[in-house]
């Protein structure tokens, strides 16, 4: 009979304590919370958050495309000559890159540590610290020394997005998205999304700029990064998430997972008393 009380008391005990400190809510779990209420049957939509971007200034080790064409055939060959310079090359070779067809990472001219880049014909430039745009009147002011105005084309861009998703992720790694821009969720999507251990309301965010890096706490979970900042990412941003407390303490993430930790460690404790009775 006491043994049969002790039991009653040790399952109220770990179905309090299972209730407390497991099954993840999904108040913890679901994205851009709090949309105002709907105004109507089927539609519910929150206020406009507007962008909030600022111009990219490039940096040492990032991947720009410059693509020179002109209406000189042989211009155009010694332009194109990137993917045989050996600055490129070691870097193709040196570098890692998710997935593959990274048309900029083989074909375009990565900023080495001096912050500089070579062009063929035109030579050095250092362009750190400056926007694709003004790399573009850089470079044209050099083209314009061979060819005339109106006889070429010039476009500047970044190649892709990289970034590195670290923590409970589901498919953690470091990943490129060839886009001109990237939201934070789109990278999370790309990186499998976040576990349902993930604490999301405190995802960190290391940015790098052109003088260190810095660490960002963002709030998933709160709409209001939508008119945030750091709603885009840029290139070589390094996501990290951290645990919740329930994976510390090692309960069942859900109820179900929960009840059957329980009940196999109650088992478990029962064929143990019963060994040492006997």
């Amino acid at each position: 009979m006491l043994m049969k009380d002790f039991f009653k008391r040790l399952l109220i005990f770990f179905l309090i304590c299972g209730g407390l400190f497991s099954c993840v809510s999904n108040e913890k779990l679901i994205y851009m919370q709090n949309l105002e209420n709907s105004s109507g049957p089927l539609v519910e939509s929150s206020e406009k958050y507007p962008y909030l971007t600022e111009d990219y200034l490039l940096q040492i080790n990032d991947i720009v495309e410059i693509n020179i064409k002109t209406t000189d055939p042989d211009l155009n060959l010694i332009f194109s000559a990137v993917s045989n310079d050996p600055s490129n090359m070691a870097a193709q070779q040196g570098g890692g890159v998710q997935g593959s067809g990274d048309a900029f990472f083989m074909n375009g001219y990565t900023i080495d540590d001096r912050g500089i880049v070579e062009i063929p014909l035109i030579g050095e430039l250092k362009i750190t610290s400056l926007t694709t745009k003004e790399v573009k009147d850089l470079v044209e002011k050099e083209v314009l020394k061979y060819v005339n105005p109106g006889e070429y084309f010039l476009r500047v861009r970044l190649g892709g997005i990289r970034f590195s998703a670290l923590g409970e992720f589901n498919r953690s790694g470091k990943y490129t998205i060839l886009q001109n821009r990237v939201t934070i969720f789109e990278a999370i999507a790309f990186a499998g999304d976040l576990n349902r251990v993930a604490k999301r309301d405190e995802v960190l965010l290391v940015r790098q700029y052109p003088d260190g890096s810095q660490i960002h706490k963002i709030n998933l979970l709160d709409r209001k990064l939508l008119g945030s900042e750091f709603y885009f990412l840029k290139p070589n941003d390094m996501i990290y998430a951290e645990p919740m407390k329930v994976n510390e303490i090692g309960t069942g993430i859900t109820l179900i997972e929960t009840i059957t930790l329980i009940t196999s460690t109650i088992t478990a404790l029962a064929l143990i008393l019963t060994v040492i009775k006997n």
